[in-house]
């Protein structure tokens, strides 16, 4: 048996005594690479396992598996393709998406809220993260009938299959958009669903150019939206609002009273909060859609 693995089995020994002392709760490698990321600062930006070992008074094999997985993940880089190693971008990811969702809700809770008094329905923010949906605020209707409505805030849904997803995905040209779904056909959750990533792409480009999205039982039976794009400074869609029904169909009495530009209101008004200016080039319209070739 090597020094090293002698190390590694004490210090299993102890990752077991430590979490039998706090009921079995505590997960110690988690909280070890945890530790590690926390060493890194704007004063220590750079750090290698040797320094993080004598540090954390952890064996320097353990440390090295432990860099090496948050390598992987994206929480670590190499630093000059040495040995030390950097904060990568998965951490800043973590940290701007937490706060960009902060600034949303803070910001578009009560634009949202009076969304919902003025319609009567239940009204939402949503984000896209990857291949999700994310709900990140609510605003629940006092509608008895909403309360079969089982969505609320942190609930995931696929992107590709929902509208709110595909209004989210109006910026991303044919390209990303296949590297995103890369498969050659999607889950089909309804007859509504695209199957294949040029259906998709098209339900997208047709979103774009109206600027809103209707939704009629597409994702879930019994469950109609209507969504509309939020953008923030840089132009790009980062959020959508949007108002659920819970019927097949959309009341034309609805619709009669104006209910998209309503939805549409409110997500202008959320991207003004968030910096968002339109430009149009020569000829009037969109520049960036112009880009997309919408």
């Amino acid at each position: 048996m090597t020094p090293d693995t002698l190390d590694d089995e004490r210090a299993g020994d102890a990752e077991r005594n430590e979490a039998g002392a706090d009921g079995g709760y505590r997960v110690p490698g988690l909280e070890r690479g945890l530790r590690i990321l926390m060493q890194f600062s704007p004063r220590e930006p750079v750090l290698g396992a040797p320094e993080l070992s004598r540090r954390l008074n952890i064996p320097r094999t353990t440390v090295f598996r432990l860099l090496q997985t948050l390598e992987s993940l994206g929480f670590l880089e190499r630093a000059d393709k040495d040995r030390n190693y950097r904060l990568g971008i998965a951490v800043l990811r973590l940290g701007f998406e937490y706060l960009s969702s902060l600034e949303l809700t803070d910001l578009g809770l009560p634009i949202i809220e009076a969304l919902r008094n003025d319609t009567g329905l239940t009204s939402h923010i949503v984000i896209r993260d990857g291949r999700d949906v994310v709900f990140v605020a609510k605003a629940q209707s006092h509608a008895p009938i909403f309360s079969s409505v089982k969505v609320n805030v942190g609930t995931r849904l696929p992107a590709y299959a929902t509208t709110h997803g595909q209004v989210l995905m109006g910026d991303l040209t044919f390209e990303e958009l296949k590297k995103l779904y890369p498969e050659p056909e999607l889950e089909r959750f309804t007859a509504q669903t695209p199957a294949t990533i040029h259906e998709l792409y098209e339900r997208i480009r047709d979103d774009a150019r109206r600027g809103f999205a209707i939704s009629e039982s597409s994702f879930e039976r019994g469950i109609s939206v209507v969504s509309a794009p939020v953008r923030n400074d840089t132009n790009r869609i980062v959020a959508v609002i949007t108002t659920t029904i819970p019927r097949r169909e959309i009341d034309a009495e609805l619709l009669d009273h104006g209910l998209v530009d309503k939805v549409r209101r409110a997500a202008d008004e959320l991207s003004q909060r968030l910096n968002y200016r339109p430009k149009s080039g020569p000829n009037g319209g969109n520049t960036y859609m112009k880009a997309l070739g919408l």
